[in-house]
């Protein structure tokens, strides 16, 4: 099942607290990203992050699902409501993943 363009545009909504944020359509779904790095995505209706050190500490009591058959586990974030968590979330992440790679020419 595909993700909606109604439950990107919530959780794009409730992570408005968040600066840098953007997302990109691949395959159903979608991939987020904070200051260009990849931290999470929307995928069958889910919002799911990284399991980044600082992300393990704000949701202890997260789930790790797997975004689809073959893809690493990564935590479900269903606290949606919660605007400055998910705000400080995205912002200790930004801190913790590596810049993105460059691309060749």
């Amino acid at each position: 099942m595909a993700s909606t363009k109604d439950y990107l545009d919530y959780v794009l909504e409730q992570l408005s607290g968040a600066e840098d944020i953007s997302h990109r359509a691949m395959m159903g779904e979608y991939i987020l990203y904070v200051q260009g790095k990849v931290f999470g995505g929307i995928y069958d209706n889910r919002f799911l992050v990284k399991p980044t050190k600082s992300a393990r500490e704000m949701l202890p009591d997260a789930p790790m699902e797997l975004p689809y058959e073959g893809a690493k586990e990564m935590l479900l974030v269903d606290q949606l409501d919660d605007k400055e968590l998910l705000a400080a979330l995205v912002s200790a992440m930004a801190e913790e993943l590596p810049a993105p790679k460059k691309k060749r020419q």
